[in-house]
């Protein structure tokens, strides 16, 4: 094989980099869309929009019964020839489903649209149902070019894809100022575009392939994929409960306030993301090898340490210029999605603590969704209880983010018990409060200087010249803390010099 190919292509590190990215990019075009569209619909007709959009999610988990998930499991125990087999039945398993979903969601609009307090609902759901028969068949690329390291097309796909969503969507409204039902026709169209994008896709990795026969029944199949659904349905029913409460309680317009809000920070999903993709494998043969766990604590460590380095910065920025951000976003109409955002962003404090592929890696699933529906059940009981007794959808929100904190940390305090390690084996709290000491003062002396001394009319200039010098500042007098914000490019910059190194002695 060609150096090259293996250098950029194949290492882990390039994969998750084109994982993160991909994420990247689906994200921010997705924030694209959600900012066009706030500005064009008004609150009533957005926050309807953004109910068929929690409704399609929902109910996503349960219908696709953990079939995107198969081809990252099955795929690397099989031959290519085999594999092009399974993508094949797997692909008609999820064009069924998606069949039924269709069905389902155009019979039952009236019954959801009664349980969300919102009877425009039903006629949009109508609209909307065919969709899923198109979508469905697209999702699990990922796994398919994660199993043969070519993860760039998960990257190329998801732009690609999400490029033509937000065209499709976004173009009636802008230029005919169409209705939200004229953006789900033109998700309609879109979606039937990627489907067929989606199946070129698909067939990338078996070019000149002669399929050959499986002896992967669907039984086998589905006895993977099931229990991956019941624990995803627990971590549905957990995301569900405040969007419902807020929905049904509260109206379209403070759930249109709330959707725009909270909201994960994109960099925070990519690195996460990405982290989870590598890690996986890593513990699965540290555990299996029963190698030092030591070692385990130490990459673990490692990657806690590169994501704060990643993370904290921007979450600090995030927080105190959350107005910012909004009214940037979303206009000044929605400028009361600010203390959603910021009540977000302290949960991002603690998602970069990656349990899910340690968890795995151990077998102990069974307690991973023991756990999400002991969360589930508080979540739903609670937050029934937050909008009979306080009628506020801030507390909800705020409920919502402690429940997501109790579990990381019931989670990790397991990873601990099970494995005997001490705290300061697993995190680097040290560090941790100085990059938040750090980045905290940094972004008091940009308030003062732009408070005091710089005005600017423009407020999406204002907004990214006090970021420029947020960073600059931090890097600038980092060395003199202790503090290496770009530790995360070493492994980069060494397999370069490495791969350069190589082809010079060739």
């Amino acid at each position: 094989m060609d150096k090259s190919v293996n250098y950029f292509g194949k290492s882990n590190t390039i994969q998750a980099l084109w994982v993160g990215l991909g994420s990247l990019s689906s994200f921010g075009l997705a924030i694209i869309s959600a900012a066009i569209l706030s500005r064009y619909f008004d609150k009533e007709e957005y926050g309807t929009y953004r109910q068929i959009i929690y409704v399609y999610s929902t109910l996503l988990v349960v219908f696709t019964a953990g079939l995107p998930r198969v081809f990252g499991y099955f795929l690397p125990r099989y031959t290519v020839e085999e594999g092009k087999t399974i993508v094949h039945k797997i692909t008609k398993l999820l064009f069924f489903a998606g069949m039924i979903f269709s069905i389902f969601l155009f019979l039952v609009s009236n019954l959801i649209a009664d349980l969300l307090n919102n009877k425009e609902l039903a006629y949009g759901l109508k609209v909307f149902s065919p969709i899923p028969m198109f979508l469905l068949p697209t999702l699990g690329l990922g796994g398919i070019f994660a199993t043969y390291k070519i993860t760039i097309y998960t990257a190329i796909y998801n732009t690609l894809s999400r490029l033509i969503m937000l065209l499709f969507i976004v173009v009636p409204v802008i230029f005919f100022k169409g209705s939200y039902i004229n953006a789900i026709y033109g998700w309609l169209v879109a979606s039937v575009i990627t489907f067929f994008i989606a199946f070129f896709f698909k067939s990338i990795p078996f070019k000149k392939v002669i399929k050959k026969n499986t002896k992967l029944t669907y039984n086998e199949i589905f006895n993977y994929s099931i229990p991956l659904v019941i624990a995803s349905l627990w971590g549905i029913a957990i995301k569900a409960s405040d969007q419902f409460y807020i929905s049904r309680y509260f109206g379209a317009e403070v759930f249109a306030e709330f959707s725009n809000g909270f909201m994960e920070i994109p960099i925070v999903t990519m690195v996460t993301a990405s982290a989870s993709a590598v890690l996986m494998p890593v513990f699965s043969k540290i555990l299996h090898e029963n190698t030092e766990k030591k070692e385990l604590g130490r990459v673990w460590k490692s990657v806690l340490l590169k994501s704060a380095y990643i993370i904290y910065p921007i979450i600090v920025f995030c927080l105190f210029k959350a107005a910012d951000i909004i009214r940037i976003i979303y206009s000044d109409i929605y400028i009361d999605s600010t203390i959603y955002f910021q009540i977000r962003m302290f949960l991002n404090f603690f998602n970069i603590i990656i349990f899910a592929p340690l968890i795995f890696a151990m077998g102990e699933t069974k307690f991973y969704a023991y756990v999400h529906a002991f969360i589930a059940c508080l979540a739903w009981l609670g937050g029934y209880t937050i909008v009979s007794y306080f009628n506020s959808p801030i507390i909800l929100a705020i409920y919502s983010v402690s429940l997501s904190i109790i579990k990381i940390l019931i989670l990790f305090g397991f990873i601990f018990f099970k494995l005997k390690f001490k705290f300061s084996d697993m995190i680097p709290y040290k560090t941790f409060f100085k990059i938040l000491c750090h980045t905290t003062v940094v972004i008091y002396i940009i308030d003062y200087v732009f408070d005091n001394t710089i005005s600017m009319s423009n407020d999406l200039m204002s907004l990214l010249f006090q970021c420029c010098m947020y960073f600059m500042i931090i890097l600038i007098s980092s060395k003199l803390i202790g503090l290496e914000y770009l530790m995360f490019l070493k492994p980069l910059i060494k397999g370069k010099l490495n791969f350069l190194k190589s082809n010079n002695s060739n």
